[in-house]
């Protein structure tokens, strides 16, 4: 990781996108607080720096504003928004409210093809607008090289100094060639290769790991999800038996689930695996509570009590791993009305009772989701575990309306393993970000067999997302929908019929509960 782009957040909601495009260029990039001195960021050796867009006025009284010497590092910069208004802030230009706000489409008309954020692209072309605020002076020995309809310097450029501004977004999917912009910033002019891959990434991470972790040991929670998994991995990987992990079946898990995990980390990587089969005292501690809210809480807290009764029958570690991702831990700009603090804040990074004492080890808190599927892969992880949907932490406790019982259960999972199964064989599985069954806390009269039947329903939801935020429903073939309904009214006792969830996110939530 010689080569990087460092990003300046200043509470934009997009800052991370910026991050993953510049990757997608086979860069790393890294993002730091708005307000990070210049001597630390030239500490970091970067590439190059990219100002990211943020809710608040340059002009304003408590404006989120950089440490001024970053303009003296010598390297390239990129603003884009919020970012070219700070530009002309320092450097002698001029920033007011404008007139007409301008958010959405607009057309880019490129004055100076010669800029070399330009090169191989279109002299006319769609962007993103997002800003109430604009230039209306350009700064101290910039030109201006590209128009909108509501702007006159839409892109400025200091060609000497390698400084540039935009007014709209390039980091989002709106702007058609805003990635190859920034591919033409990062490798054009901040003169990056195409070094950053999972490759270098994994053995950079096995020598961190093994420098904080030294000779200690690890212990490291298990749940089979993907983000625990490919840390397990990882960590397996650098420090080898110095690594616990330990797999908590708390009685709400998916099909197999216990049988498969057991099977791959423990027979198949060699991992140090403790099984604990706390399943009786979950559905103990979550007879007759039907609020979806009080189970989570319950489901909470008996997992904290199992795992750290685990952990002491583990041995003594220094050191606890958490399959933390990099969105998780990208701290909150505290800008007031700052659009990504209210996205960021449900991201509980810690998650530690106060009484453990452990030191952390977050091995994939540089990575994004899609990044830590690539690096399973590299690690000699199964597809099958690599790409599998989310499930969600409660389980099947959030699947079953209402009360749990060890029936409703046994139902909801065998229904469950039928819509896994047949979204795989039919290529679905891969292509969507969830698929699951629901069980419904309410029965209906149906005709099996000459008999009349009084039984649940299963509810089938199928739906799309980037990133779990909003999501829509899938439009499956009606050929798969009437293999699943059949499948699962004739082979799980209990259930006789079968309704599909039409509804998108929002109004409705992925999950039912």
């Amino acid at each position: 990781m010689n080569e990087q782009i460092v990003i300046l957040d200043f509470g934009s909601q997009y800052t991370q996108v910026i991050a993953r495009r510049v990757r997608e260029c086979h860069v790393y990039s890294t993002i730091v607080r708005y307000d990070t001195p210049a001597a630390t960021i030239a500490a970091m050796n970067p590439k190059g720096l990219i100002l990211s867009g943020g809710p608040s006025s340059v002009y304003a009284k408590d404006a989120p504003l950089p440490d001024k010497a970053i303009f003296k590092l010598g390297v390239p910069i990129l603003g884009i928004c919020y970012g070219v208004q700070l530009l002309a802030q320092f450097l002698g230009g001029k920033v007011e409210k404008g007139q007409k706000r301008e958010y959405g489409r607009g057309t880019l008309t490129v004055l100076d093809p010669n800029c070399a954020l330009f090169e191989n692209l279109p002299e006319s072309q769609q962007v993103w607008n997002s800003h109430g605020d604009k230039l209306t002076r350009q700064p101290k020995d910039f030109v201006v090289v590209a128009t909108t309809e509501n702007s006159d310097f839409a892109v400025i450029e200091n060609r000497e100094r390698k400084f540039f501004g935009l007014q709209f977004h390039p980091e989002v999917v709106h702007t058609p060639h805003g990635k190859e912009l920034l591919a033409n910033f990062v490798h054009g002019v901040c003169g990056c290769g195409k070094t950053w891959t999972m490759r270098s990434y994994l053995d950079q991470a096995v020598e961190d790991i093994r420098a904080q972790v030294g000779k200690e040991r690890v212990i490291l929670g298990l749940s089979g999800g993907v983000d625990s998994s490919v840390a397990a991995a990882l960590l397996h990987k650098a420090v080898g038996d110095q690594l616990t992990c330990i797999f908590v079946n708390n009685g709400l898990l998916r099909a197999r689930e216990a049988e498969v995990v057991q099977e791959v980390f423990g027979r198949n990587f060699k991992l140090k695996l403790q099984y604990e089969d706390a399943s009786a005292l979950f559905l103990k501690k979550l007879k007759g509570i039907s609020e979806p809210e009080k189970k989570r809480k319950v489901i909470g807290k008996t997992f904290i009590d199992v795992f750290q009764a685990a952990t002491k029958r583990a041995g003594k570690a220094k050191f606890l791993a958490q399959g933390t991702l990099y969105p998780d831990v990208i701290e909150s700009v505290p800008i007031a009305g700052n659009p990504a603090a209210l996205i960021k804040s449900h991201h509980n990074v810690g998650g530690l009772p106060k009484n453990m004492k452990f030191q952390l080890v977050e091995p994939l808190r540089c990575l994004f989701k899609d990044e830590v599927r690539v690096l399973g892969l590299e690690l000699g992880l199964p597809r099958e575990i690599v790409y599998r949907q989310p499930f969600p932490g409660p389980g099947l406790a959030v699947r079953v309306l209402g009360a749990i019982t060890p029936d409703k259960l046994r139902i909801t999972r065998e229904a469950d393993a039928i819509v896994v199964e047949e979204m795989k064989a039919s290529g679905w599985y891969y292509k969507i970000w969830q698929s699951f069954a629901v069980l419904l806390p309410c029965k209906s009269v149906g005709v099996m067999g000459d008999e009349r039947t009084y039984d649940f329903t299963i509810a089938i939801r199928a739906v799309e997302s980037q990133d779990g935020m909003t999501a829509d429903w899938v439009k499956l073939p009606y050929e798969l929908l009437e293999k699943l309904a059949s499948r699962i009214i004739n082979e799980v006792k209990g259930v006789n019929r079968c309704v599909l969830d039409i509804t998108s996110k929002p109004p409705g939530t992925i999950e039912w509960e």
